[in-house]
């Protein structure tokens, strides 16, 4: 099957193309623990590859309610566009061949950017952060590291704000021309305190200058009645946009990115 035609992501283009084209599903993505589906898509002479995820296919959590995992992810992707970040692929809310779900450009990973690694030792190296201690068998311990890249970074800021409970290893997805992407943001917005990540490395340390300056900007368009607010007013509940807002206040008036609460689990698991 030869592959479609390659589609820019974060262009006007594809969100018309992923909202308005035809879906043709291609397999499952078995993995997933939500109906996760591999598709193609095609409109007015464009195709593209993207991920389908019907709402009748989503788990249902205890702490999440039932049938809003697709808008959570569209939810993200508008707050990333906020940012200037680009850092969620594009998404859309639509219907499709299993009902209402939640569509996204598919981003085919690319290899040589090493994010991840276990050390030996008890400190990073140059160029990477700590995270934690893990159990590698046999009794032993290695150190959990991420890399110390301002795209990394600029989505460990992203996820203190969209309150992602959820940031693994496999989520990240390393692009062509050096971008990176995050995925698999159905878990987010909680009202509640939820952030469980593996980008610790910055933890308490002071936010760059470019990244107060984006805050400062979100924390216009998350006022009352701003598009960015109504927006989210669509996707996810009153209370979890004011959560939205106190949590960026609250990055802006520490400087710092946020700790783990003690309250929650502070890492994922897997972790990858």
């Amino acid at each position: 099957m030869s592959a479609p035609e390659r589609i820019p992501p974060r262009s006007v283009t594809t969100t018309e193309l992923l909202a308005r084209g035809e879906l043709t599903v291609r397999g499952r993505i078995r993995e997933a623990s939500n109906a996760v589906l591999h598709c193609s898509v095609s409109h007015d002479g464009q195709e593209a590859f993207c991920v389908y995820k019907p709402v009748a296919g989503e788990r249902p959590l205890w702490d999440f309610p039932d049938g809003t995992l697709a808008q959570r992810e569209v939810a993200a992707y508008e707050v990333s566009e906020a940012t200037g970040w680009g850092l969620v692929p594009p998404t859309v809310l639509r219907d499709g061949p299993y009902g209402e779900g939640m569509c996204q450009l598919w981003i085919e990973g690319e290899a040589g950017s090493e994010l991840l690694a276990l050390v030996d030792g008890e400190k990073p190296g140059a160029g990477w952060k700590a995270i934690a201690f893990a159990d590698v068998g046999e009794g032993r311990t290695a150190l959990l590291v991420h890399a110390d890249d301002e795209r990394l970074r600029r989505l460990a800021v992203l996820d203190a704000v969209i309150n992602n409970a959820d940031r693994k290893g496999g989520h990240l997805l390393p692009a062509g021309e050096g971008r990176l992407y995050g995925i698999d943001h159905g878990v987010t917005f909680n009202a509640e305190n939820k952030l469980r990540t593996l980008l610790w490395g910055w933890a308490g340390e002071p936010l760059t200058s470019e990244a107060v300056e984006v805050l400062t900007s979100l924390r216009g368009s998350l006022a009352p009645g701003a598009p960015l607010a109504t927006r989210l007013a669509e996707l996810v509940t009153p209370a979890e946009t004011d959560a939205t807002r106190a949590r960026v206040d609250a990055l802006l008036a520490s400087g710092k990115h946020p700790e783990p609460s003690g309250e929650w689990p502070a890492i994922p698991w897997p972790p990858v």
